[in-house]
């Protein structure tokens, strides 16, 4: 979508603030813990704010108040990998938190706009999809485009060939159509993964327009992505267990594995597997023998 299609302000091209970005992700991190979390004394003296105060992680991590609150207005210019890292460990960030951190406050240069250029999938890559058979796979780039998938990805989410291609976004599909949140059993925590997703994306890339303009669409039509992308949380889920329920075969519990692609082309080969001799392999092969009809559920745009 563009500005011609009544896209929200953020879709006009403009990038993500990325030090408004870094300060609110600092803020956040630090007003989710409590003095007893990182062995600082609490003596109930009233707190303005939730969490640890501005000298108290500057203490924790080492650094000077002055230095830390410069960082977190931010101002990341010239921090040193060894700063973060201290204030990683302060914060407790996780290495996903850690990772984000780090590419908002020291951003790699990139070429001019370079996340503007459609996606490519590898020719390979595709016929590696179409020979597993019996496995639901597909591709997933950045700002979570689908951007290839196998047949049997299609009897379980749904023909994504029936979408215009920007449509096939995992998440537009999950926010704006009302038939995935009937197919995710959790649909909540799939809208989590989602976003968290879309986070560590604006840290490696602030400078997409295409990512500005889906979270400013999203924000607009969608009271529960506004919600979670104001949370800040990032996170890189690799595999897991997703339960599903089918319009044609009912409930199934896939296993999922996530592979990140070596490339630097931030996309990831994506797989569903299903406990074998399990009632979900039974449905997953009746799916299989209806071919392209059981992909039919997710209605073209």
């Amino acid at each position: 979508m563009d500005g011609r299609s009544g896209q929200p302000e953020a879709a006009a091209g403009q990038p993500l603030d990325r030090r408004a970005e870094l300060s609110e992700f600092l803020r956040s991190r630090r007003a989710r813990l409590k003095p007893e979390d990182v062995g600082l004394p609490d003596f109930g003296r009233h707190r303005r704010v939730p969490g640890l105060r501005r000298e108290e992680l500057a203490q924790l991590a080492g650094v000077s108040v002055a230095y830390y609150t410069r960082l977190e207005q931010g101002n990341g210019r010239n921090v040193s990998a060894e700063v973060l890292d201290s204030i990683a460990r302060a914060l407790r960030l996780t290495d996903a938190e850690h990772a984000h951190l780090t590419h908002l406050a020291k951003p790699k240069s990139h070429k001019k706009k370079p996340t503007a250029r459609q996606q490519q999938v590898r020719s390979s890559l595709r016929q590696l999809l179409d020979t597993m058979d019996g496995v639901p796979a597909y591709v997933v780039g950045r700002r979570s485009e689908i951007l290839a998938w196998n047949r049997m990805a299609a009897a379980v989410f749904g023909d994504w060939a029936d979408l215009a291609p920007g449509e096939r976004n995992w998440a537009r599909m999950v926010f704006l159509r009302p038939e995935y949140r009937d197919l995710f059993i959790d649909w909540e925590q799939k809208a989590i993964d989602i976003v968290c997703a879309l986070r560590m994306d604006a840290g490696r890339h602030p400078d997409d327009p295409r990512l500005s303009a889906l979270v400013g669409e999203l924000s607009v039509k969608s009271d529960e992505f506004r919600r979670l992308w104001a949370t800040h949380d990032v996170k890189e889920k690799s595999h897991g267990i997703k339960r599903l329920h089918h319009p044609l075969v009912g409930d199934l519990s896939l296993n999922f594995e996530s592979f990140r692609l070596p490339d630097g082309t931030d996309q990831s080969l994506v797989t569903y597997h299903p406990e074998p001799g399990s009632p979900s392999a039974e449905s997953l092969r009746l799916l299989a023998s209806w071919g392209a009809d059981a992909g039919r559920p997710v209605p073209s745009a």
